[in-house]
C-alpha cells in the first residue's frame, strides 16, 4: 500500500492506494500553524491501523515553500559571491543583498585569484552584529572546483545556523541563476527544516518503519531527511504533483493539455506525445530565476473561490481570494456560487449562492441567470486564452520534455484533462472553446495526492573531465579525481552512472526504477600552439522522471 498526501493552502488531501487504485480518499482543512496535525488527520482519514502496518511508502507534496516565497516570508540571508572579472555586480540578481568578495576560480577550475582571509573575518563579524545566521556562498566557476566555496564556508561554521553552497544545488554553469537558487535554498531552509522535524515526529507516531518522500519540482521524489539540505527543490511541488497525477491519463502518441482548477489558482501544463514539458534552464518563482529542474506549468490567479466583482460595469474575476464561496458562508460572490446557482454543481447552500448572484446581477444590470452565465463564460475564456498564450510561447522556441529535446516540434493538443473541484462543471465549456475533447478523470479532486504517491525518485548529476589537466569533476558532489589522458566520453558516462546509482539509492530510489539516461554529452578539443593537447568533456545524467513501476512498494 502507498499513502499519498498533498498539503495545500486550504486543504490537505490524502489517498490510500494499492495496485494503482485508490482505496480511500479524504480532504481535511490545512492548519498552517500545525502541519503535523494536518498530515496526521489526513492519514487517519484514509488509513486504518491495519493499513498502516502494510504501507510500503508515503509521499508528500506541499505548497509550504512555494507560498513562503510568494508571500516573501523568507529568512534574511548573508549572500557572499565570488564574481571575478567579466560581469558587473549590479547586473547580478539580488545585487543589493549580496556581498562581493575577493577570489575566483577560472573556467577550468584553477585558482585565478585567492580569497582574502581578513576580508572574510570582517564579514563574519558584520553578520554576527546583524544577527544574520543564514549564509549563501556562490563562486562563478564553483561547479568546476568548489575549493573557494568550501574555504569560505569554513569561516562561518559554528556561527551560522546553516550555509548553502552553490555547487551543491546544480552543476549547470548559469552563474546568476545559481545565485538566486542558493539564496532561496537558504531563505526557506529553517521553514523546511521545521517541516522535516514534524514529519519525523509523524513517522514516530505511526510506529512503523516506512520510507517517507517529498515531491520535487521535477515530479520526482527525495527522501524527507535528505531534503533538509535542499529545500529549494521542493518549490512548485504542488503543480508537479498534478502533472504526475495526470500522467496516467494522457495518450502517449498525442499532445495534451491539463488544467487543474483550485480555489485560488488554475495551473496549466502541456504534454508532448505523452511526456510533460520541462523548464530547460530551471523554474522561476516570483522574480527568482533558478537552476532547479522543474516541470513547465503556468498559473493564473483564477479559481473556484476567486472574488467576483463588477468594476466600472465590467465583470472581474480575482485575482484575490477573499475566502470560501458565499454558498459556504464566504464573504463575497465567487465562480463556485455561479455554478451552484445554475445547477451545475450540487454542493453548498443554493439559497446563499442565489443571493450572491442577485448581488452581482444588480451591478451588471442583468438577471441573476445572465450574471451567473457571464461569470462561468468569462472564467472559461480566461483559461482558454492562457492555454493559447502558452502554446504560442512554447512553439516559438525548442520544446524540452522530461526525456529529451524535440527539435522542430510544434505542440498541438488533441486532448484535455481537467482536474480539481470545479472540473466536472466547466470541462465541457472549456472543451468547446478550445475545440479539444475533455476528460475529467475519476478522483480528480485528489489528483495531487495520487500523483505524489506514484512518483519515482529522481536525481541529476553533472560531470566534467579535462584530459589535459587529468581531472574529473562531479559538480554537485564537489568531488575531483585524477584521470588518465586517454579518458573517453564513455568513461565519463560509466563513472557518472555508477555514482548516480549510489546517490539515487541514498535518496530512496528502488532498483526497478533506476532508469538512467544521458541527458546531454559534449566533447571539445583543447588546442594549444595549434595542437590538440587534450579533451574537455561534459556529461549530464539523470534518473528519468516518471511513475513507479508498481504500486506495491
Amino acid at each position: 500500500m502507498i499513502l499519498g498526501i498533498d498539503v495545500g493552502g486550504t486543504h490537505t488531501d490524502s489517498v490510500l492506494m494499492q495496485d494503482r487504485n485508490i482505496i480511500r480518499k479524504s480532504k481535511v482543512l490545512t492548519d498552517k500553524s500545525n502541519i503535523l496535525k494536518s498530515v496526521t488527520l489526513a492519514t487517519e482519514a484514509v488509513a486504518k491501523p491495519e493499513d498502516i502496518k502494510q504501507l510500503k511508502r508515503i509521499v508528500l507534496s506541499t505548497t509550504i515553500s512555494t507560498n513562503a516565497v510568494a508571500q516573501n516570508q523568507l529568512d534574511p540571508v548573508g549572500m557572499i559571491v565570488m564574481n571575478g572579472p567579466g560581469v558587473s555586480p549590479k547586473d547580478l540578481p539580488l545585487s543589493t543583498r549580496t556581498t562581493i568578495v575577493s577570489g575566483y576560480m577560472n573556467h577550468r577550475g584553477l585558482e585565478a585569484e585567492s580569497i582574502d582571509d581578513a576580508e572574510l573575518r570582517e564579514l563574519k563579524k558584520q553578520f554576527a552584529d546583524k544577527k544574520i545566521d543564514h549564509v549563501g556562498i556562490v563562486g562563478k566557476f564553483s561547479t568546476r572546483s568548489p575549493v573557494h566555496e568550501l574555504k569560505v564556508k569554513s569561516f562561518f561554521d559554528g556561527q551560522a545556523k546553516h550555509v548553502t553552497m552553490g555547487h551543491q544545488l546544480s552543476g549547470a554553469l548559469n552563474f546568476p541563476r545559481r545565485i538566486s537558487t542558493a539564496y532561496l535554498n537558504e531563505a526557506i531552509w529553517s521553514l523546511h527544516s521545521n517541516l522535516v522535524d514534524q514529519l519525523s515526529t509523524y513517522l514516530q507516531g505511526l510506529g512503523v518503519n516506512v520510507p517517507l518522500y517529498i515531491l520535487k519540482a521535477d515530479g520526482g521524489t527525495i527522501g524527507f531527511e535528505q531534503s533538509r539540505g535542499y529545500p529549494v527543490q521542493t518549490i512548485l511541488s504542488g503543480p508537479a504533483a498534478t502533472i504526475m497525477g495526470v500522467l496516467s491519463f494522457v495518450t502517449t502518441d498525442k499532445d495534451s493539455v491539463s488544467i487543474d482548477i483550485g480555489g485560488t489558482t488554475t495551473d496549466i501544463a502541456l504534454f508532448a506525445d505523452g511526456a510533460p514539458l520541462l523548464e530547460p534552464q530551471g523554474v522561476q518563482i516570483e522574480e527568482h530565476k533558478t537552476l532547479i529542474r522543474g516541470l513547465l506549468t503556468h498559473s493564473i490567479a483564477l479559481g473556484g473561490d476567486s472574488h467576483v466583482q463588477v468594476v466600472s460595469k465590467q465583470l472581474q474575476l480575482g485575482p484575490e481570494r477573499r475566502g470560501n464561496a458565499m454558498a459556504f458562508d464566504g464573504p463575497v460572490p465567487t465562480p463556485t456560487d455561479a455554478l451552484i446557482f445554475l445547477g451545475l454543481a450540487d454542493i453548498g447552500h443554493k439559497g446563499k449562492a442565489t443571493k450572491a448572484m442577485e448581488a452581482v446581477a444588480v451591478e451588471m444590470d442583468k438577471t441573476p441567470t445572465e450574471a451567473a452565465n457571464a461569470i462561468v463564460d468569462l472564467a472559461c475564456e480566461i483559461i482558454v486564452a492562457k492555454i493559447h498564450e502558452m502554446i504560442k510561447e512554447i512553439n516559438s522556441k525548442p520544446v524540452y520534455t522530461i526525456h529529451e529535446l524535440l527539435e522542430g516540434k510544434k505542440i498541438d493538443p488533441k486532448e484535455m484533462i481537467v482536474v480539481g473541484g470545479p472540473a466536472p462543471y466547466i470541462a465541457q465549456k472549456v472543451s468547446a472553446l478550445l475545440g479539444v475533447p475533455a476528460v475529467v478523470p475519476d478522483n480528480s479532486d485528489v489528483i495531487n495526492a495520487s500523483g505524489a504517491a506514484m512518483a519515482r525518485t529522481t536525481v541529476e548529476l553533472n560531470l566534467m573531465a579535462d584530459t589535459e589537466s587529468q581531472v574529473l569533476s562531479i559538480a554537485e558532489e564537489g568531488l575531483q579525481a585524477e584521470i588518465p589522458t586517454k579518458f573517453s566520453i564513455d568513461d565519463v558516462i560509466a563513472v557518472g552512472k555508477e555514482r548516480l546509482e549510489q546517490i539515487a539509492r541514498k535518496a530512496g530510489a528502488r532498483e526497478e526504477d533506476l532508469e538512467i539516461e544521458v541527458a546531454d554529452s559534449q566533447t571539445f578539443n583543447v588546442i594549444r600552439n595549434y595542437s590538440t593537447t587534450g579533451k574537455n568533456m561534459r556529461v549530464r545524467l539523470q534518473i528519468k522522471p516518471g511513475l513507479i513501476k508498481s504500486a506495491q512498494a
